[in-house]
């Protein structure tokens, strides 16, 4: 990803989304399906019961939301460089406090091929939790809370 953050503009075929509003696998789902698809791979990041044997209450996710969506654009323009048969990349974030179940984020990835959307699709999970400004605090069945950056 050599091109400056703030370069990429996202296309219009794609769909970048932070919210407080929880999020839906079926409108993920619709938003990457495409006539030329022969598969749309999803990937939905949930919110687990445990960390490292430690009962989790709940979640608090924060984001600093311009660049943060400029990330994800910028994931969808490498994605289109390195699999140029994607047709449709999604990625939508939740913030705010999520209890144990709901999901966090979901990644939808639609290719004519499953290979590269499988392929594409854990390459934006993994961009993602690496490179955008969300934050997450974990709060505690024991009333204790830790920052995960």
């Amino acid at each position: 990803m050599d091109s400056l953050i703030s370069d990429i503009k996202p296309k219009l075929e794609d769909s970048f989304t932070i919210t407080f509003v929880p999020l839906s696998v079926e409108d993920v789902y619709a938003k990457a399906d495409d006539s030329a698809n022969g598969a749309v791979v999803i990937m939905s990041g949930m919110v687990r019961n445990k960390t490292d044997g430690k009962a989790v209450e709940f979640l608090e996710y924060q984001a600093y939301e311009p660049m943060a969506l400029q990330v994800f654009y910028q994931i969808a323009a490498f994605i289109r460089q390195q699999w140029t048969d994607v047709t449709r990349v999604v990625i939508h974030h939740r913030i705010g406090n999520l209890r144990v179940g709901e999901i966090s984020v979901l990644i939808a990835v639609g290719c004519p091929h499953r290979s590269e959307a499988f392929e594409a699709c854990r390459y934006a999970i993994d961009t993602l939790k690496k490179n955008a400004p969300i934050w997450k605090k974990e709060i505690w069945q024991d009333g204790s809370k830790t920052w995960v950056c």
